[in-house]
């Protein structure tokens, strides 16, 4: 199957609603209030498809919300109606969706019968429960924050809805759009504080002869590193496939990105280190600059009497923390979200299972 010319899956998803999906369910049940939307999981709701992402769970898709109530009086109708109404192709993508043998997972494909299309029609409260595993209209509990991985976040506070004609997708949207001020300067010290209990191990890693232990030290603090600077950016930083793309477009990337690359990219552990230093100190002027705490001195010193140059990082975690005034928050163990203290992937892929997790870790 040849494809045509690379279209954004958010605009291809966005003609395919209104000029293919839009006119079947105007006629199929006219009257009945919908919203419509691409959002979830999925490269091209986060901005970061190319035609390698066709190859499997994109092409022209989206959701269609409707109240539960009619969810149950149509949604198997329009389901099926669109499965015999929708055209085969779209902007010259296949409409319908095969299996390819891995459980879940489909591909577009040309078809003489029936579409089976991306096309699911839900209501919002059983979308947003089964996506973050709390509906987000009835409120956003400090727990559910916390036991919410970003890429869910980032999943669900991206992509573009199309239509709200029952209005409530933006108010639900909106309550997730970042976290609370108090619980933002928690998350970020706790960020701190995961590259303070690391910083001084590229050097006694090297100390010993273990170059190897070095550089991967030295990549876990890169990766920290870049989170850090996504949620100072106040964006919610996606998994692994997408970090550097999202880092990628942070005001600190353009400076960063050449010694990172650079510290990732050294042999000894003395030449990790230098550039280590000019990362540490360049983030912790980005700290100062937002003005969140009294300034904090940026420089790098030794650690303690031992010959590796750190920035001590949790000097920055203290300082934030002092400015939390919440209670409920200053009473958190220093251990941040879900996806701060956790990284297993079929944990985080399962609402409840980092809902379990994080309360029994409070």
């Amino acid at each position: 199957m040849t494809m045509p010319s690379f279209v954004p899956g958010l605009e291809l998803c966005r003609r395919f609603y209104f000029e293919a999906v839009r006119p079947l369910l105007d006629t199929a049940v006219r009257g009945v209030a919908h919203s419509a939307a691409r959002i979830g999981s999925g490269s091209e709701v986060l901005g970061f498809d190319t035609d390698r992402s066709a190859d499997h769970e994109w092409g022209p898709r989206l959701q269609v919300f409707l109240s539960p109530e009619d969810v149950d009086r149509h949604g198997a109708r329009i389901t099926a109606l669109l499965g015999e109404h929708l055209p085969k192709t779209f902007l010259g993508y296949p409409t319908h969706f095969a299996p390819t043998g891995e459980a879940g997972i489909r591909v577009m494909r040309a078809t003489d019968g029936p579409v089976h299309h991306r096309i699911e029609v839900t209501d919002p409260a059983a979308w947003f429960t089964r996506q973050l595993g709390f509906d987000p209209r009835e409120g956003v509990a400090l727990a559910d924050w916390l036991a919410t991985p970003t890429q869910r976040l980032a999943e669900v506070t991206a992509g573009a809805v199309f239509h709200d004609g029952l209005g409530q997708l933006a108010p639900a949207r909106a309550r997730l759009d970042w976290y609370p001020h108090d619980l933002w300067l928690h998350l970020l010290a706790c960020q701190w504080r995961r590259v303070s209990q690391e910083e001084a191990f590229v050097g006694r890693c090297g100390e010993v002869g273990d170059e190897l232990g070095a550089a991967v030290v030295t990549a876990r603090l890169v990766r920290d590193l870049m989170r850090l600077c996504l949620l100072m950016d106040r964006r919610y930083p996606p998994y692994s496939k997408w970090l550097g793309s999202a880092f990628a477009r942070t005001p600190e990337a353009p400076q960063l990105t050449p010694v990172l690359t650079a510290a990732l990219a050294a042999t000894d552990w003395r030449t990790r280190e230098r550039h280590l230093v000019r990362a540490y100190e360049a983030v912790a002027d980005a700290h100062n600059r937002l003005g969140l705490t009294d300034a904090v001195d940026p420089t790098t010193r030794p650690y303690h009497t031992r010959p590796f140059q750190v920035l001590h990082a949790e000097r920055f975690a203290t300082a934030l923390t002092a400015r939390v005034t919440d209670p409920d928050i200053r009473a958190l163990p220093a251990i941040g979200a879900i996806d701060q203290f956790a990284d297993s992937t079929d944990v985080l892929s399962r609402p409840e299972l980092t809902r379990a997790l994080t309360f029994a870790a409070e």
